[in-house]
């Protein structure tokens, strides 16, 4: 579980008892009950089983994979996996590969709607790319935290020069929004438009050692 999950929930849940003593009735504490049930559920943070082996790229996010493309970058080809984070979806994020935060960039924006295209460049996001090192060394992957319509905040607990781990939880995006992941020009990838992946869990793209960037 997230702390914001038990602030929300605990606040909620006084929120209903007050309610219930002010009025006598507990029909008035039925809305905000419901709510701290859904907020402790929505801030869930399951333990993920991380793929184990070399050149492994795993999901930043559980959600639905809307888009694989080649796209071109100042640092040459490259290929975008984007996944849309419903509010049904746990909403933490991890790190797809092992190695150090060679950038962080936060940018405040618009709260598009995540399935949105132009939600990548003009919504709040988060840009990170890291440097892999280890299994993942001679692989640079860069992902994107996008706030979606619902989201208001955006959350990551690392900084610059700092290392990480695949699949280590590394912050949240609250409530829908978006996870763009880009890979070398010469990763396999191994998910497709309609996927469904879980972060830290599910494998995006492999790269063989003779053909990292």
């Amino acid at each position: 579980m997230v702390r914001d999950g038990y602030i929300y929930g605990i606040s909620l849940l006084a929120v209903a008892a007050v309610l219930k003593w002010l009025t006598g009735e507990w029909v008035w504490s039925i809305v905000p009950v419901l709510l701290a049930v859904f907020f402790l559920w929505f801030f869930r943070d399951p333990n993920r089983e991380i793929p184990a082996g070399e050149g492994l790229i795993v999901s930043p996010g559980d959600g639905l994979v809307t888009e694989t493309a080649a796209i071109n970058t100042p640092e040459g080809a490259r290929q975008r996996i984007s996944i849309f984070l419903s509010v049904f979806d746990v909403h933490v994020n991890r790190a797809p590969i092992g190695g150090v935060l060679r950038s962080v960039l936060y940018e405040k924006g618009k709260f598009l709607n995540a399935m949105n295209p132009a939600s990548a460049e003009q919504n709040e996001r988060n840009t990170v790319t890291i440097r892999g090192q280890g299994a993942d060394e001679g692989i640079e992957v860069t992902f994107k935290q996008i706030a979606g319509l619902l989201a208001r905040r955006i959350v990551f607990s690392f900084g610059e020069g700092q290392s990480v781990d695949r699949g280590q939880r590394v912050g949240l995006i609250k409530f829908g929004s978006r996870v763009d992941v880009v890979v070398p020009a010469a990763a396999m990838l191994r998910v497709k438009v309609g996927d469904r992946v879980k972060g830290g869990a599910s494998v995006l793209a492999s790269i063989p050692p003779g053909v990292r960037a």
